[in-house]
C-alpha cells in the first residue's frame, strides 16, 4: 500500500477508533480512488478525501418509549448527515439491535457514493435505532415511531434531509414516522420515501432495490454475451430485496434456489416461482426471523445454522445485510463455478471477499448494485415536488435507465487495460467524482 495512502488512513483510525465497519468502508473507497486522487492535485489540495471522510452532521438522541404494559424503554436514535454537496441527505433509517454510529456512519458514507451514482440530486445519509420491531405489537411500534420522530423532525424536511425505509422500517413504521412528521409540523410534504401509495409513494418502491440489482446483473452478463436466461441464482434473505431480486431473475428466465435467515436457509431445487416468492412477504410480515416454514410448506430443503453460498449456482446475490458473505464462502463459490456475486446488501461481502471475487470473477459493490432502492426514493421525491404519480411502467422504465447508466460509469472509470472490469473501482471512482466536483465547486464548508 502506498505510504501516503497509509498515513491518510491511520489518521482516520485515529479519529475513529473501534470503528470498524466504517473504516472498512473508508478503505475500500480510498484503495480504488487514491491513483486518481494523486493524478488530480486539485482535490488533494482542497483536501476532498478528508472532508469526505467526515460526516457534515451526526445526531444522537434519546428515545423514551413506554410498552403495552405500561413499562418504560429508552432506545437510543442517530441520524448521521454525511454528505449534502449534490442534493438533501437522503438514506434510509434501520431499527434493528445491531445499530451503531459506526454502522450508520459506513451507511451514510457508501450512501453518498451509491447516491451519486444514480444522477441525481441527493446527498448522503443515514440513521436509526437500536430498537429491535421483532416480537412488539403495532401499538408498541406506533408508540416508538412517534417518540423516534418526536425528536429526529427537528433535523429533517424535503430539502434538507429525506430518510426512508430499511431493515426493520417498512411501510407500517414509515407511515407512522410520516404521521407524527405532519403532526409536529403541521405540513403536507416529502419528507419520508416508502410513503403509502395513498399518501405519496411511488409505485414499485418494495421492489426496487431487488429490481435494480437483476438490472445490474443483466448489464454485467451482457459485457460477456450472455443473459440471464438458464441461470441459477442464490440470493440470502427473506425481505423486499429477495423478494424483488428473485421476481425480476424469474421474469428473466433465471432459476432462484435459495433464500435464508439467521434460523439457516433454505434451498428450492425446483425454483422459487409464484406463490412461493409471494410467499416471503407473508413470512417478512410474521415478525419473526425465519425461513424455516417455507421448506415446511413447499418440501423444500431447510438447512439450519449456514449459509447458502455452499450451494453450485452461476450467480450469488447477498440481499441481507453487511458482511454476511466472506473469503470462504467467496472460495466455495468460485470452486463450484459460479461466474459472478451481486451485492444487493450494503457492503454484503467482507473485504477480503470481495477482492478475491475481483480477481477471479465477476464481482460488484452494493453501492452500484442495490442503488436501485433509492433511485426509486429519488424519483418519489420528483413525483412528491410535482404533486403527482408516474405508473408502475413508467416508474420501471426509469430505474431500469438509471441502473444501465451506472452500469456504464462503473465501466468508463473500472475498466483495465486487459479488459477486465473492476466494478469496485468504477463504481468508487464514479461515485466520487460528482461529490467531489461539487464540494470544490461551493468552497471550503
Amino acid at each position: 500500500m502506498d505510504v501516503k495512502m497509509n498515513e491518510f488512513m491511520d489518521g482516520v483510525r485515529m479519529k475513529n477508533p473501534g470503528e470498524d465497519e466504517f473504516l472498512q468502508a473508508v478503505q475500500e473507497v480510498v484503495e480504488t480512488v487514491w491513483d486518481f486522487y494523486q493524478e488530480n492535485p486539485h482535490y488533494k489540495k482542497a483536501k476532498i478525501l478528508e472532508r469526505m471522510t467526515e460526516p457534515e452532521r451526526t445526531i444522537i438522541f434519546r428515545i423514551p418509549w413506554i410498552d403495552d404494559s405500561g413499562e418504560v424503554h429508552v432506545n437510543r436514535g442517530f441520524r448521521v448527515e454525511f454528505n449534502s454537496a449534490i442534493g438533501p441527505y437522503k438514506g434510509g433509517l434501520r431499527f434493528h439491535p445491531s445499530v451503531t454510529l459506526s454502522g450508520l456512519k459506513f451507511l451514510g458514507f457508501e450512501q453518498t457514493f451509491k447516491n451519486s451514482l444514480t444522477t441525481l440530486p441527493m446527498g448522503g445519509g443515514k440513521g436509526g435505532s437500536d430498537f429491535n420491531p421483532k416480537g412488539k405489537s403495532d401499538i408498541e411500534i406506533m408508540r416508538f415511531c412517534q417518540a423516534f420522530m418526536s425528536e429526529l423532525f427537528r433535523h429533517i424536511g424535503p430539502n434538507t434531509d429525506v430518510p426512508a425505509g430499511d431493515i426493520g422500517v417498512g411501510g407500517r413504521e414509515i407511515g407512522y414516522l410520516y404521521g407524527q412528521y405532519k403532526k409536529l409540523r403541521n405540513e403536507f410534504t416529502g419528507v419520508l420515501t416508502g410513503k403509502g401509495r395513498e399518501f405519496g409513494g411511488s409505485l414499485i418502491r418494495p421492489e426496487a432495490t431487488g429490481f435494480g440489482a437483476i438490472y445490474f446483473v443483466r448489464e454485467m452478463l451482457a459485457t460477456k454475451g450472455e443473459t440471464m436466461k438458464g441461470k441459477t441464482v442464490s440470493v440470502s434473505g427473506f425481505g423486499n430485496v429477495a423478494w424483488g431480486a428473485a421476481l425480476k431473475a424469474v421474469e428473466y428466465g433465471a432459476k432462484v434456489v435459495t433464500i435464508s435467515g439467521p434460523d439457516g436457509y433454505v434451498y428450492d431445487a425446483d425454483g422459487i416461482t409464484g406463490e412461493k416468492i409471494d410467499y416471503l412477504l407473508e413470512l417478512r410480515a410474521s415478525n419473526q426471523d425465519i425461513v424455516a416454514p417455507y421448506a415446511e410448506k413447499y418440501g423444500a430443503q431447510f438447512i439450519a445454522g449456514k449459509k447458502p453460498w455452499e450451494q453450485k449456482v452461476d450467480i450469488a446475490i447477498p440481499c441481507a445485510i453487511q458482511n454476511e458473505l466472506n473469503e470462504e464462502d467467496a472460495k466455495m463459490l468460485i470452486a463450484n463455478g459460479c461466474q459472478m456475486i451481486a451485492e444487493a446488501s450494503n457492503m454484503g461481502c467482507t473485504a477480503e471477499a470481495a477482492y478475491l471475487a475481483t480477481d477471479k470473477i465477476m464481482f460488484a459493490p452494493g453501492k452500484a448494485v442495490n442503488a436501485g432502492g433509492v433511485a426509486v426514493s429519488g424519483l418519489e421525491m420528483t413525483q412528491n415536488s410535482m404533486r403527482l404519480n408516474w405508473s408502475e411502467k413508467e416508474v420501471d422504465d426509469r430505474l431500469d435507465q438509471i441502473m444501465t447508466e451506472i452500469h456504464a460509469a462503473c465501466v468508463k472509470y473500472g475498466k483495465e487495460p486487459n479488459g477486465k472490469i473492476n466494478y469496485i473501482k468504477g463504481a468508487n471512482i464514479g461515485g466520487f467524482v460528482k461529490v467531489a466536483d461539487a464540494m470544490m465547486a461551493q468552497g471550503v464548508v
